[in-house]
């Protein structure tokens, strides 16, 4: 069966600063027409940062629709046009003040398929050396660095929700063979 549905029109709902929200009238794979409500997002990167000790990077901070602290992997927003990998080098450096020696790609992940069409592309940050930070006005954080195996701990056991850095963690545990 072909899966494919067609846009047949689309009205801007929202024009934000980061997203832009459209209501899109489509043609189901039956021929029956049906409603999109869509998310468009830059996207995002995150960065799992390992130090010489095999600890890793570990930003909390003030998540506003869940009203609390999470504990994330560094990350940023795409600007449209970004090269995601200069971006995640660009984040790491502004939130942690690290610089990696050796940077390769996890991937992507697309964090809510049903309703947002964000990407955020994970990557894996070793060899690092620190400066400064040099955050946003707007971004508060704390830094930590985690022991790698504590870290898979407590995504397993809930104690991170945050979607990318589980994805991250994990996946750096089973292609790493960390």
């Amino acid at each position: 069966m072909e899966l494919t549905e067609k846009t047949l029109s689309s009205q801007t709902m929202f024009d934000g600063r980061i997203i832009h929200v459209r209501r899109d009238v489509i043609e189901l794979p039956n021929g029956k027409e049906a409603f999109r409500e869509v998310v468009d997002h830059p996207g995002g990167v995150c960065v799992l940062a390992l130090d010489g000790e095999d600890r890793v990077l570990i930003v909390s901070q003030y998540r506003y629709p869940y009203n609390k602290v999470l504990r994330e992997l560094p990350a940023g927003k795409l600007e449209r046009g970004e090269d995601p990998r200069e971006a995640a080098i660009r984040e790491l450096r502004e939130e942690t003040g690290a610089v990696a020696g050796t940077f390769e790609s996890l991937g992507e992940l697309y964090p809510s398929p049903g309703y947002c069409g964000e990407i955020i592309r994970m990557y894996l940050a070793r060899d690092l050396t620190f400066g400064g930070t040099d955050l946003d006005e707007d971004e508060f954080l704390n830094l930590e660095r985690v022991p790698f195996e504590t870290l898979v701990q407590q995504v397993l056991s809930g104690e991170v929700r945050d979607a990318k850095t589980i994805a991250a963690v994990l996946k750096a545990k089973v292609l790493q063979g960390l």
